[in-house]
Formats: structure tokens, C-alpha cells, sequence
């Protein structure tokens, strides 16, 4: 118990002399949170993306595919095979309508915003009528459904907001080829809001693919179904497809992206952090130079080492968690929302997406932090351990 006491004691005199220091703390506490912003910054990039193709899945709806494509892209399904899927058990009916939809997949060039002179690649999405019904969180904001059998389209909403010319009323032009935008719909903020939709027969003729889909869409009727779904499929010999859940498959799609951006986030944090930690380190070493003959008279006095080693690591730690703080925050403030958009690697199509400065992301932010103020006090809550009763008392 004397231990504890004494400890508390020299961890709050060492806190409450902080402000006599604060020229020397705030460059730790500066260059923590610099490093706090960067990092949480770019793994806010890796979230929203995450976000907004996971998002796009349900567990609930099946996507078929070519066997052996691992994208829409790649994907192709003859108008036999996608009559033979929708007839598979398992997949959700209102009425005499079943909720399946075989959907061609296809990028044109539209300049972005923020550069009109550099066309980003936006999915045109052709789809039968049970499409919009398949898809339960698709709801149009603005404008009307495009009518089915002209080249009317809808966009979504991230879309809308990323690149030029997909107003309702405006005119997409592709080629020789021109589309009358008559609505806007959203997705609860997933990757389908990047994309342009329109009649699959219309675009099938555009892009002279007669009776060929890249995908076909299925509701479920239950989330049990899926088995049954897919088992009927593959055992078919009349088709040759791979069936996957549309929430497995989207979650696959982030991968390679998010991969890309937490490493380099964590990349740049590292390095960064280097420099923090070495700016941590002199704070420290300062602070135990200035108070040589306060430590030195507290040892006089009884206290003891671990005492004193513990008191320089909380103040170190303190810095550290103020840093901490104020990087993320200041990251919550500048990034979280923030629209932006960015090429799938895996796909070649823009996917528009916001920022997202997660609760778990600003824990880890934190934690970082924290790791920064204790390593970089490390070495100087030794030397202060270690400082010789005699001679630091007589210094000045």
C-alpha cells in the first residue's frame, strides 16, 4: 500500500507540472496527433469502400454467374441458361412475378466532377422488370423508373453526385450511343448507387449481345433457401454457373482494395510514428533534465524507483492519449462523410463511397497513440529510475 501511495503521489506531481512544460509537450502531443490523423484518414478510405460494397449484398438475394468468373465483368450467361435459373426453387415470388432478374453488366466513360477531362469507367447496369423489386432497399428519390423498352435510365445516387451530366433530364452520351436520365434512386449507400440502370434488352441491342446476360439476380425466398437454390443449380446439366450469395460476393469484391489501403495506411502510420516516438523520447528526456533535483530529493526521501519510472510513463502516456484525442477528432471533423470515388481493381469500374472515421477505427487510433507516448517514454522513465541520489542533487 505505501508503494501505491507513493506512486499516485509522483504520477500527479509529475501531472500537474505539465503546464510549466507545455512548449516541450506539445511537440509530442503535435506530432502524435499528426500521426493520428494520417492514420485514421486513410483507413477511413479502406471503411467507406468496405461500407459501400459490402452494403450492396444481401444474404438474402443469390448472384449466378458463369462457372469460373469471379466477376460481372468476366461473366456471361446465354437467355437458355438464365430461363433454366429462373426456374430453380427457392427464389421468392409476389404474386405470379417471380423476384429474378438476368442483368447485363457493361462501363461506359463519364467525366467526374472534381476532373471533367479524365472520363472515370461507371457500370451501366441493364435489368429486367423484377429488378428494382429483387433489390428491397432500392427506392427513387427523384424523377421516375425509366420505362422499360427505351433508352430511358435511372442513377444512383453517389453517382449523381460524383459525375457530370447524370441530372434528371440530362443526356448520357456513350459512343453514337445517347440515354435520357428520368430518375435517381438510392441503395442504402451501397455500390449500386455508383452505377446507371436501364432496360437489359435495350442495352443488349446497343451493345449487340442478343439473348447474353453477365448475371443473374435472385431474391430468395428464405435465407435457408440458399442451399436448396444453389444445390438445384449445380447439379443441373443444363447449366454450368457459380452461385453465391450477393453479400459474399460484394465482400469479396473489397478485398484487394482494402488490402491495398490498410497496408499502406499502416505503412505511412509506422513511418510516421518513428518520428513521433523519437519527439516523445526528447519531450521526456527533457522533462526528466528539468526535474533532476525533484527527482533525486523524492528518492532522498524514500520513494522508490519503480515509483518514479511509473510517474514519467503516465505522463508520457497522457501526452500520448491528448494527442490521441485530438488526432482523431480532428480526423472525425475533416473526413468522415467525405464523398469521394476510385477505380475496383478487380472490376475497372468507379465506385463512389464516403469516408468512414468508424468508433473502432478512433479506438485504434488511440491505442497507436498510446503505444507512441509509452514507447517514446520509455527510455527516459529508466534514466530518471536510475539517477544517482548524490549527484543529481547537486546539479542546477
Amino acid at each position: 500500500m505505501k508503494w501505491l501511495r507513493q506512486t499516485i503521489a509522483v504520477m500527479l506531481l509529475n501531472l500537474l507540472t505539465v503546464p510549466s512544460r507545455l512548449g516541450s509537450s506539445a511537440v509530442a502531443i503535435i506530432g502524435i496527433a499528426g500521426v493520428v490523423v494520417v492514420f485514421v484518414s486513410v483507413l477511413s478510405i479502406s471503411a467507406g469502400f468496405a461500407g459501400a460494397m459490402i452494403g450492396a449484398g444481401s444474404p438474402g438475394r443469390a448472384l449466378v454467374m458463369r462457372e469460373g468468373s469471379d466477376t460481372e465483368m468476366t461473366s456471361g450467361i446465354d437467355g437458355t441458361e438464365a430461363t433454366v435459373i429462373k426456374e430453380a426453387p427457392g427464389i421468392r415470388h409476389e404474386g405470379s412475378t417471380a423476384l429474378v432478374s438476368a442483368e447485363l453488366y457493361v462501363i461506359v466513360d463519364v467525366p467526374k466532377k472534381s476532373s471533367p477531362d479524365s472520363p472515370a469507367n461507371v457500370p451501366l447496369r441493364g435489368i429486367e422488370p423484377p429488378g428494382f423489386q429483387t433489390r428491397e432497399e432500392m427506392s427513387l428519390i427523384e424523377g421516375r423508373m425509366f420505362r422499360f423498352g427505351t433508352n430511358e435510365v435511372i442513377v444512383g445516387r453517389a453517382a449523381n453526385r460524383q459525375f457530370v451530366g447524370l441530372n434528371v433530364g440530362d443526356m448520357v452520351v456513350s459512343g453514337q450511343n445517347r440515354w435520357q436520365v428520368v430518375g435517381i434512386f438510392e441503395a442504402d449507400g451501397g455500390v449500386a448507387e455508383t452505377e446507371i440502370w436501364c432496360d437489359v434488352h435495350t442495352l443488349q441491342g446497343v451493345y449487340r449481345r442478343v439473348n447474353s446476360f453477365s448475371v443473374v439476380i435472385a431474391r430468395l425466398d428464405t435465407m435457408n433457401s440458399f442451399e436448396t437454390f444453389s444445390q438445384w443449380l449445380m447439379t443441373n446439366p443444363q447449366v454450368h454457373v457459380t452461385v453465391r450469395r450477393e453479400n459474399e460476393y460484394y465482400r469479396s469484391q473489397s478485398e484487394t482494395m482494402t488490402r491495398l489501403i490498410d497496408t499502406l495506411g499502416f505503412g505511412i502510420a509506422t513511418l510516421m510514428g518513428i518520428g513521433a516516438v523519437f519527439g516523445a523520447i526528447l519531450t521526456m528526456y527533457t522533462a526528466v533534465a528539468s526535474r533532476t533535483r525533484e527527482i533525486a530529493t523524492l528518492r532522498a526521501l524514500g520513494f522508490n524507483t519503480a515509483s518514479v519510472l511509473l510517474s514519467v510513463l503516465a505522463e508520457s502516456l497522457v501526452l500520448g492519449g491528448i494527442g490521441g484525442l485530438i488526432g482523431g477528432t480532428a480526423a472525425y471533423l475533416a473526413f468522415n462523410g467525405y464523398q469521394t470515388s476510385t477505380m475496383n481493381f478487380q472490376t475497372f469500374s468507379q465506385v463512389a463511397f464516403a469516408f468512414r472515421v468508424t468508433p473502432k477505427l478512433l479506438m485504434t487510433g488511440l491505442f497507436y497513440a498510446l503505444s507512441m507516448g509509452l514507447i517514446g517514454g520509455l527510455l527516459p522513465a529508466i534514466r530518471a529510475a536510475r539517477l544517482p541520489i548524490s549527484s543529481a542533487l547537486r546539479e542546477l
